[in-house]
């Protein structure tokens, strides 16, 4: 069975490793993939959305995300199985959802037996005590009704996505993440710039923390010259703003949840 593996737990620190060993001490035989350990610490938003965009390429299987602002307060610890036989082990904190919800979501329960916890729970290391458990268990097949009671969909925490808005040849979007490369991901897909007549070609003005700059619709970074800006479709079908041979979110001052206002020129 396939266990991945999504946190803001960084590698310098002992977290990964510890709740491998985790899992594996419950169930020797899982395989564990690290989706990444680098979303920034309490992105909550931002590991949700890299988890919805990689989960439909690996395995079916457990699928265990910490990224936990609220460990050790009222938030709830969960599992969700969708429609595929998958199960999302993690926070009610929306982190979970845009995931679990792409291919529809069978049930949900809430992480309450301690039997399939760690004997010890300490307040602020849920990843190693009752998530990585959970999952182990989950991977050996037991079932999700065994780890505690279920929870009606409805009230889960969701969180807020930013809605893109329109105007002829113009669209306000928003800046969703930054990737190590310096990628600017926004909330915008090609149909979104396709309506606003923005296909690649198109030379476009960006405003984004005060400032304006030209780029140009792009359908690949060799399209465009050494220190272009360009906007164009990611590998997640996602509009997304890069500098060719550059770092877009340095050079462009970008921030995570600011606005970015697209102008035809």
């Amino acid at each position: 069975m396939f266990v991945t593996f999504l946190s803001d737990f960084g590698l310098q620190d002992d977290f990964v490793g510890t709740c491998h060993g985790v899992v594996l001490r419950i169930a020797p035989d899982a395989r564990i993939i690290d989706i990444t350990h680098g979303i920034p610490p309490q992105a909550v938003l931002q590991g949700a959305l890299v988890l919805a965009n990689t989960i439909p390429y690996t395995p079916v299987g457990v699928h265990l995300a910490v990224v936990d602002p609220g460990v050790g307060g009222h938030r709830r610890a969960l599992v969700i199985r969708d429609v595929e036989g998958r199960h999302y082990v993690g926070p009610d904190n929306g982190l979970l959802l845009p995931a679990a919800e792409r291919a529809g979501i069978a049930v949900v329960h809430e992480l309450a037996n301690p039997a399939y916890a760690l004997e010890s729970i300490s307040r602020t290391f849920h990843g190693r005590d009752i998530f990585a458990p959970a999952a182990a268990h989950l991977a050996l097949g037991v079932p999700i009704g065994e780890l505690g009671p279920p929870i009606d969909e409805d009230a889960l925490v969701r969180l807020e996505l930013p809605v893109p808005s329109f105007e002829e040849g113009f669209v306000r979007a928003t800046t969703l993440y930054l990737d190590s490369f310096g990628n600017i991901a926004l909330n915008l897909t090609r149909d979104d710039m396709e309506q606003v007549g923005i296909v690649p070609g198109t030379r476009v003005e960006l405003e984004l923390s005060g400032q304006r700059y030209y780029a140009v619709a792009a359908r690949t970074f060799a399209d465009a010259r050494p220190g272009d800006v360009i906007l164009y479709e990611d590998s997640y079908r996602n509009m997304s703003i890069a500098i060719s041979s550059g770092n877009a979110a340095a050079m462009l001052r970008a921030v995570v949840g600011r606005p970015v206002d697209i102008r035809v020129i």
